[in-house]
């Protein structure tokens, strides 16, 4: 198990690479080269212990080991003279297995400085390898901060969704398993700790497990193969499988889509979340695919069906764009996959990546043998994933993926067995309390219906609301077919605007059920051009449609506003028949998931989705009666209230944050300190020319503005990223640390998540002097001092702020108690507005149930 202790050693290892190495990568080989090391030497002396012979140090080699590194005779300089000898001679020594070679080939140290060298190895030294398997869970943690390769696409995947994949396509002891694209191993060592749990004999009442022979446990281990393109993620991947107990790990260093090497291996099991940037240019693949393409997406999810065995079973995780992308490489792609092997297909919601990546993804899973038995595909949607969808992913109760691995692996027995599985709602071979829920979450769809278009689409919500309707509560109607007016908005160019006039709403003013008073950005037209272009008036009441992103199909109803109104081209208007239905009615359901799944059936454009007025008005609604759907308004406006009086709470504390600290102007003898008394403040930098590919576009994370103002007090940058020689030439700052913005929102502030650098709008603070000052206690105050308004304000200094003046920037500093007591509030009021925005998310979650139930 992976201990606080061992967390502690990784996170101060690093730490202290920081300054020298900030590129996270490079860290993490730094640590696996001194890891490995240190391993080798306990090995060695673990062997003599038990009356053996060295086996790595030795026959010349034994000046390099680890015990004579470290010896405290050794000098700064003579340390790192001899670790930068040993790191070169150790990839040659013919004693020591090939996969220690390989891990010291290329091995080199990327600074020359014996203080922090000294610091690194004796940080090190404290790691204890007396029990290996906890070691592979360390390096499993080591590895967790290579979160994100976003130049090439790739992802670190979360572990509890390779579980769940793993879980679902159920390895079996005699299975051969691929991962083609297997980074540093994830779903390897996954496949392999649910085998070995299926033989453990826990959690196992009749005794049907049989635990593993030595032999069998050796086999298994041969049946595990990984391919990488990457030399790095080649040599990680093979120290983790090693460190999880593979002796002579099978990881190859190959380029999966473009060479044929091994094109003619075949597994029984393939599990992969592959890279899905496609370079510029494109690849260029072999011809043996079944697809011509050249989008990595595509080929990988070829490479993998082509590759199972006749019995084969794969889990894949790809872009959602997959699903549904019109070019005929992805609608070729899709009918080879609904014709040979595709199971099931599970969306994912798209926070799962944060905060690397806020892309959307979907699971494929492949089974040929099932696959063939049935003419359908089950289609499961995840909203949640047991973790929250921001930045921080913190944990929730929520949790879809239990449910959707019961309902798959029930669906794969009912199909073995030939039960009747295709009404979600009678799924016999569910139990009764998860009918329900698996209504909510799974639609199963002919293979027929799907091919019916031509395009294969597999977004399982463009089929849900068709089969639903069949047991509808109340008749559908189209949605033209309830309207006195059902027309669209004018076409107004910027030279038909004018100062004042008559009103123009735009798509900005739209937004999801509610009207946008966006007043420093109204536009207007004059009465005469009113009447030469004949427009259309909007009334109060009236519901606007904007028929483009984002999303596409939200709703508003106009307001009563003190001047005459019309809107532009891209929203409808629509004045309802209100003997047929009332306009809130309709305004509410443009808000559920039912109304956006019935839209998404008729969006067209690839690239920029939009919808047609046509295509708009054939959209279809359930219509009860007039007095019942007073009463479902009833309903939803007591919820509606509840989330009006949230959002009241919510402005209003966040209003009071601007006067964190009143209090201590009552107070005597507070002592105000320059900023530069309390910590080193840096200016951050930015590599000269702006976009260099030799600076930009690597996998170090650098601090943007955009991502201050998404995450707030605690940020985890996700926007740009630098190279290492990139890093070099900006300012790497450590996780903790305070940073505050001097231009463009000049004043900002937030705490850093994870080590990132920092560009020249930002200045950073080092060493915060934390017997003085808290560093929340710094971050509120001076996001208080930002506010002109207040008592702190140092109005025009925060315009714009060079580094000498932010260092004479004065700040209270009350007793450390005081600091705590006044943060402590603060974070009480935090509680309270995330507990009325989990109150806002319960009651919109009651509305959805309303209007499920119609």
């Amino acid at each position: 198990m992976l201990t606080q202790d061992t967390k502690r050693k990784i996170d101060s290892a690093r730490d202290i690479l920081v300054g020298k190495v900030p590129d996270p990568k490079a860290q993490v080989e730094q640590i696996t080269t001194a890891l490995i090391y240190k391993f080798m030497d306990d090995m060695d002396k673990g062997s003599q212990e038990l009356g053996g012979k060295s086996r790595f140090f030795t026959n010349g080699y034994e000046k390099y080991s680890w015990t004579k590194l470290m010896d405290p005779k050794l000098g700064g300089h003579e340390r790192l003279d001899l670790y930068v000898e040993a790191l070169t001679r150790l990839s040659l020594n013919p004693h020591i297995p090939q996969l220690f070679r390989d891990i010291f080939k290329d091995a080199f140290l990327p600074y020359r400085n014996p203080e922090t060298l000294s610091l690194f190895l004796k940080e090190i030294n404290g790691f204890t390898y007396e029990h290996s398997e906890d070691l592979g869970d360390s390096f499993e943690y080591l590895l967790s901060v290579l979160g994100s390769q976003g130049d090439a696409g790739q992802f670190r995947t979360p572990r509890h969704i390779i579980d769940f994949i793993v879980d679902v396509v159920d390895p079996k002891k005699d299975d051969t398993v691929c991962d083609p694209a297997c980074g540093t191993a994830g779903f390897l060592i996954s496949a392999y700790k649910h085998i070995l749990k299926q033989h453990d004999g826990k959690d196992d009442p009749e005794n049907k497990e049989k635990p593993l022979t030595p032999d069998e446990r050796k086999k298994l281990m041969d049946h595990f193969t990984g391919y990488d393109i990457s030399p790095d993620m080649v040599r990680l991947s093979r120290v983790n499988l090693y460190l999880h107990g593979f002796p002579s790990p099978t990881i190859d260093e190959y380029d999966t889509l473009s060479s044929e090497e091994k094109w003619d291996e075949s597994f029984d099991v393939m599990l992969a979340n592959p890279p899905f940037m496609t370079p510029k240019g494109g690849i260029k693949p072999h011809k043996r695919f079944s697809v011509q393409a050249n989008r990595s997406e595509v080929l990988f999810v070829d490479y993998i069906l082509e590759h199972l065995r006749p019995n084969g079973r794969a889990g894949i995780i790809v872009p959602e764009g997959i699903i549904f992308q019109s070019g005929n490489a992805y609608k070729q792609l899709r009918k080879m996959l609904v014709e040979d092997g595709l199971l099931s297909v599970v969306s994912l919601p798209s926070g799962v990546f944060n905060p690397y990546a806020g892309v959307k993804t979907c699971i494929l899973l492949f089974d040929k043998v099932l696959a063939k038995k049935t003419q359908h595909i089950l289609f499961i949607k995840i909203s949640n994933d047991g973790f929250d969808l921001g930045a921080q992913r913190r944990r929730i109760e929520k949790n879809d993926l239990p449910t959707a691995l019961v309902i798959i692996k029930e669906y794969k027995k009912a199909v073995e067995a030939d039960q009747d599985y295709t009404m979600i709602p009678q799924m016999s071979f569910l139990l009764d309390d998860e009918q329900k829920e698996a209504n909510r979450i799974a639609t199963i769809v002919t293979k027929e219906k799907i091919a019916e278009s031509g395009d294969y689409n597999l977004s399982g919500d463009r089929y849900k609301e068709v089969d639903q309707f069949t047991n509808q509560k109340w008749p559908m109607e189209d949605l033209g077919k309830l309207t006195k007016l059902f027309t669209d908005g004018n076409w107004i160019e910027s030279k038909d605007q004018s100062e004042n006039g008559i009103r123009l709403i735009q798509t900005g003013n739209i937004g999801l059920g509610e009207y946008l008073d966006k007043s420093g950005k109204t536009r207007f037209i004059s009465e005469e051009t009113f009447k030469r272009l004949n427009c259309t008036e909007v009334f109060a009441d009236d519901i606007l449609v904007s028929r483009l992103p984002d999303p596409v199909g939200r709703t508003c109803m106009v307001p009563k506003l003190d001047t005459r109104m019309i809107t532009a081209v891209d929203c409808t208007i629509i004045r309802f028949d209100e003997e047929k239905i009332i306009p809130k009615y309709f305004l509410y359901f443009s808000k559920s998931d039912r109304y956006f799944n019935e839209l998404s059936r008729y969006l067209t454009g690839s690239s920029r989705q939009r919808i047609s007025r046509s295509n708009l008005a054939k959209i279809k609604i359930p219509l009860p009666p007039l007095e019942v759907q007073k009463e479902i308004l009833e309903q939803i406006e007591v919820k509606q209230q509840a989330i009006e009086h949230a959002k009241a709470i919510i402005k209003n504390l966040e209003r009071e944050r601007e006067y964190f600290g009143q209090s201590l102007r009552k107070l005597e003898n507070i002592e105000w300190v320059e900023l530069g008394k309390l910590s080193i403040i840096v200016r951050g930098s930015s590599p000269r020319p702006q976009g260099d590919k030799r600076y930009y576009g690597g996998n170090i994370l650098r601090l943007m503005v955009a991502d201050v103002t998404r995450d707030g007090m605690y940020t985890t940058p996700k926007i740009d990223f630098l190279t290492n020689e990139g890093a070099k030439l900006s300012r790497p700052m450590k996780k903790g640390d305070l940073i505050m913005a001097v231009s463009g929102q000049p004043g900002l502030c937030t705490i850093l998540n994870v080590d990132a650098c920092i560009h020249d709008g930002f200045v950073g603070f080092r060493n915060l002097d934390k017997t003085k000052v808290l560093t929340e206690f710094a971050y509120y105050i001076l996001m208080t001092m930002r506010q002109d308004n207040n008592s702190f304000s140092i109005g025009a200094v925060f315009k714009n702020l060079n580094t000498d003046q932010v260092k004479k920037i004065k700040i209270p500093i009350p007793p450390l108690e005081k600091q705590k007591q006044l943060v402590a509030e603060a974070e009480r009021e935090e509680e309270i507005v995330a507990a009325n925005r989990r109150l806002i998310e319960l009651m919109e979650q009651k509305i959805q149930q309303v209007l499920g139930e119609i």
